[in-house]
């Protein structure tokens, strides 16, 4: 993976926390991200070039207004008041090369100063097994502070842990082993021979959450559960509980100060025009 700066920009090494999508269901990961990089106004410093990545080019996501200034596959920002550094991802990996792209991603993180990875995703809601009723908005995590995934800060937040995780699991021992370089068959990805149990270990985030791991970061993954549609109303739930763990306030940041939240100028398309309610 290499690292290339923007014309006039300089990384502040003092940036060592790194938020982060993984790619899921809904996209909610990456929609999150857009609106924490509009809300911070946070300053695209450099370019991510990764062979696993497909490519990908498209006009200013952020605005205010487009301009021509072109996106790519992996950015990379940074808000520096609070000492951040987020990734936008907006393509997907080549089938089979996640793990691999995972790794390439940690040993960056590792290289440029990181200390703690923060991961976005979203869950497939179908693969929910318990629902709680108590909670409207429910946010799980898994982090790499605990051995058993658990993490003191989330758990004062009132998260939970995600269910599907045991380190002693098959496949979550196999992800480990094959995240800390050791060879064996990329079959843990293989959808076809999962089980209930090794669904999870299979997704884009646990393999950011072992590589990252591995090479002895701190790694905490913020997930929703959600469905293919309409998600941008997971993706404000989802970047709400990554402003909180971070401590941060929307309204701080944000132009729209009732609910401090900028939102980007591509999602003025991202689902196209409403429907013709003449329909009706």
């Amino acid at each position: 993976m290499e690292f290339v700066v923007a014309d006039g920009q300089t990384p502040h090494r003092d940036c060592s926390t790194l938020v982060l999508p993984a790619l899921s269901i809904g996209n909610v990961g990456q929609l999150s991200i857009d609106l924490m990089i509009a809300s911070m106004k946070a300053e695209r410093i450099g370019y991510l070039d990764d062979p696993s990545v497909l490519p990908c080019v498209g006009n200013d996501a952020y605005g205010p207004v487009a301009v021509g200034d072109l996106a790519l596959p992996l950015e990379v920002y940074e808000f520096v008041d609070h000492g951040l550094s987020l990734i936008q991802q907006r393509s997907p990996v080549v089938k089979g090369m996640m793990l691999e792209y995972a790794k390439n991603l940690a040993d960056f993180a590792a290289s440029s100063g990181k200390k703690h990875l923060i991961v976005l995703s979203g869950l497939d809601s179908g693969r929910r097994k318990r629902i709680d009723e108590s909670s409207d908005t429910q946010v799980y995590y898994l982090s790499s502070s605990n051995v058993d995934g658990t993490e003191g800060r989330c758990e004062k937040l009132g998260w939970k842990m995600l269910q599907g995780y045991d380190p002693n699991q098959r496949q979550w021992k196999y992800l480990e082993s094959l995240a800390e370089g050791n060879t064996g068959q990329e079959d843990f990805d293989d959808e076809l021979t999962l089980t209930d149990d090794d669904y999870y270990p299979g997704l884009p985030f646990a393999a950011l959450f072992s590589s990252c791991k591995a090479r002895g970061l701190t790694v905490t993954c913020i997930l929703c559960y959600c469905s293919e549609g309409d998600n941008i109303p997971d993706s404000f739930k989802l970047a709400e509980a990554a402003y909180k763990y971070l401590g941060l306030c929307p309204t701080k940041f944000g132009d729209n100060k009732d609910i401090g939240w900028c939102i980007p100028l591509s999602w003025k398309t991202v689902y196209g025009p409403p429907p013709d309610m003449s329909m009706f």
